[in-house]
């Protein structure tokens, strides 16, 4: 009897086993077709290179705080390629999936309360970028003055290793709303700076290093114009991912509690 029972909790495991994949299966397809409609509107123009950013962008950080890293991960380079099959021309060799996978992981990990990881992954980045042969570390200034590029990134760093990213994560998480939406808007922020990190670098490598249809005097230039759009650019995409993440939660979180994974 007693091996018996051993069967059937098996086979009842297997068996929910095998609903939740599928579960996960349906999730990822279902918000990867969303993302790959939103990828095919455009949003931004780019500075330095013919092509546009698109909706896409507003909704990584919200995918990782709903779907978690590996689910929303995958639903962001299923959506780009599907985007890239509808008509969406690549603009970095098919890595364009890059830096919204690193906005939805970097979240998702903090949602999953991975500080540290999230924090190794951030601090990577930025390491990365600062070392690239082709970025900058500061800005000429009108007046001779010089201000350095990745102010707004040091600030979403100290904001990810201070405690109120912890915070923030128990604010989206509680069941009283009271403090979902100010939840929301520091995750997001923090997602989204960490994706125009990876999108810098992809950008700076693709683009100067490897296909060098930008040459390298050029750069700075570059730079500098970013340096100007980037922190409103990412304040809009950050209120609107916010407002969109805190819609999204209030309705779907105890149904997507049932499916996510950890």
């Amino acid at each position: 009897m007693r091996v018996i029972g051993l069967r059937r909790i098996g086979l009842q495991y297997r068996s929910e086993s095998k609903k939740s994949r599928t579960r996960i299966l349906a999730l990822t397809a279902s918000f990867a077709v969303l993302y790959s409609i939103l990828r095919l509107i455009p949003s931004f123009p780019m500075i330095g290179v013919a092509g546009t950013f698109s909706a896409s962008d507003f909704i990584a950080p919200v995918l990782g705080i709903l779907l978690g890293p590996w689910v929303g991960g995958a639903s962001i380079v299923l959506g780009t390629f599907l985007a890239i099959a509808g008509g969406r021309p690549t603009i970095f060799l098919g890595l364009d999936f890059l830096p919204g996978l690193v906005g939805a992981v970097s979240v998702g990990l903090l949602m999953r309360r991975k500080f540290l990881f999230a924090s190794i992954l951030y601090v990577s980045l930025l390491i990365i970028f600062v070392i690239h042969p082709l970025t900058v570390l500061f800005i000429e200034l009108p007046g001779g003055t010089s201000f350095p590029y990745n102010w707004l990134h040091v600030v979403a760093l100290i904001l990810l290793i201070s405690p109120l990213s912890r915070k923030a994560v128990s604010w989206v998480s509680a069941p009283s709303r009271a403090n979902l939406a100010k939840g929301m808007v520091i995750l997001c922020f923090i997602g989204t700076l960490a994706q125009h990190l990876a999108g810098g670098v992809v950008f700076a490598s693709i683009l100067g290093l490897v296909l060098r249809v930008i040459q390298p005097e050029l750069w700075p230039g570059i730079w500098t114009g970013i340096f100007f759009l980037y922190p409103v650019e990412r304040a809009i995409i950050t209120i609107i991912a916010a407002l969109v993440g805190s819609a999204v939660y209030r309705r779907l979180n105890t149904w997507l509690e049932q499916i996510r994974i950890s």
